[in-house]
């Protein structure tokens, strides 16, 4: 079955977050928009929140409706209101983080990240990205982040190839993916330094090489993790012991990311290469997301 079209003409779309009438933020990392966009609950309004300098890359939002974008190019989280406002910008050791990926909330109020451990400009050439991708030199890192004094508190990881996608699970860990590899990690937060865990792989074995790998994620109440597959047209679903359960193909072939509908029985994808918000059915619901209430 195809996926239908829910929401047409957003550029590069990225990072679906829902609010709480049923619209639909997102970030649109196409030149010609560099934006955080609202689109109305039936998919047919986009209006523009706010303008960043180049690439926002991933959307949180927090319990008093802040939104939380990972700024790729500027290498900060910019925390703005939901009509704009700019109020806090994060920028790792006070220069800048490398390139700012995606976010996810935790139950404590802490922020996680990741980075995918290269500047923009050296892994994008024009508007392409570089032939030569794979023996680019990443320092991948995952971070934990305390939004209400803007400290990184801990860097989980470190060494990833293009870490991207980013979810807390039922079990309480953290999931972080790395596209060049396909891999899927996971981190126990609960120790003091978190080892990096090998929870499963996204990728197919039987296609041609090419920039292809996972991308955002989310986790359905089914327990199982629910992955975007950039480059390879597919949501791919892994079972709660990390092997693929199923595949379902997107209408294009570039998803980013995917958010679980509020009253369930579909989720949503972004798609970079139809320039569009895809409603996919699910037969479940999302794993709650963390909304957290703290003072800036």
């Amino acid at each position: 079955m195809t996926n239908a079209i829910w929401a047409a003409d957003v550029a590069e779309p990225e990072g679906p977050v829902w609010a709480p009438d049923g619209s639909l933020w997102i970030v649109e990392m196409g030149a010609e928009r560099r934006c955080v966009s609202r689109i109305s609950p039936d998919g047919k309004r986009r209006r523009t929140i706010v303008q960043t300098v180049h690439r926002p890359n991933g959307l949180a939002v927090d319990g008093s409706e802040r939104l939380w974008i990972a700024e790729a190019y500027e290498g900060a989280i910019i925390c703005i209101t939901s009509d704009g406002r700019e109020l806090k910008r994060i920028a790792g050791d006070g220069s800048r983080f490398l390139w700012p990926n995606d976010l996810v909330f935790a139950p404590n109020g802490l922020l996680y990240m990741t980075d995918s451990g290269i500047l923009e400009p050296d892994f994008i050439d024009g508007a392409a990205i570089r032939q030569d991708y794979l023996s680019l030199a990443y320092d991948g890192k995952v971070f934990e982040i305390d939004p209400a004094s803007g400290r990184v508190l801990r860097q989980l990881d470190r060494g990833l190839k293009f870490p991207n996608g980013i979810a807390l699970g039922l079990d309480g860990m953290l999931y972080a993916n790395e596209t060049l590899t396909g891999e899927i990690y996971r981190y126990d937060l609960v120790k003091h330094r978190p080892e990096r865990e090998r929870f499963g792989n996204v990728l197919r074995g039987d296609l041609p090489p090419a920039f292809r790998g996972p991308d955002g994620m989310k986790f359905g109440t089914d327990g199982r993790l629910y992955c975007t597959v950039y480059g390879q047209g597919d949501v791919t679903v892994l079972g709660p012991d990390g092997s693929v359960s199923e595949r379902i193909a997107t209408h294009g072939g570039l998803p980013t990311n995917i958010a679980f509908a509020l009253t369930g029985g579909f989720a949503v994808i972004t798609e970079v290469a139809g320039s569009a918000v895809e409603r996919m059915p699910v037969s479940c619901a999302g794993a709650p997301l963390h909304y957290p209430v703290f003072s800036i």
